[in-house]
């Protein structure tokens, strides 16, 4: 296959994305983990959505 610099560029893009998402998932468990679940149960106990 012909590697030119379009290819390389395609190539980085998708690498890129793929290390925003997997970023945006390690915040999310992190954050997660530090505030817990218990304002979500709390909210759904009280039968109101959550802000």
């Amino acid at each position: 296959m012909y590697m030119d610099v379009v290819v390389f560029a395609g190539i980085a893009t998708v690498l890129l994305m793929v290390a925003f998402f997997v970023g945006v998932g390690i915040f999310v468990m992190r954050d997660q983990k530090a505030h817990g679940t218990s304002a979500a149960k709390k909210d759904i106990k009280l039968d109101r959505k959550a802000a």
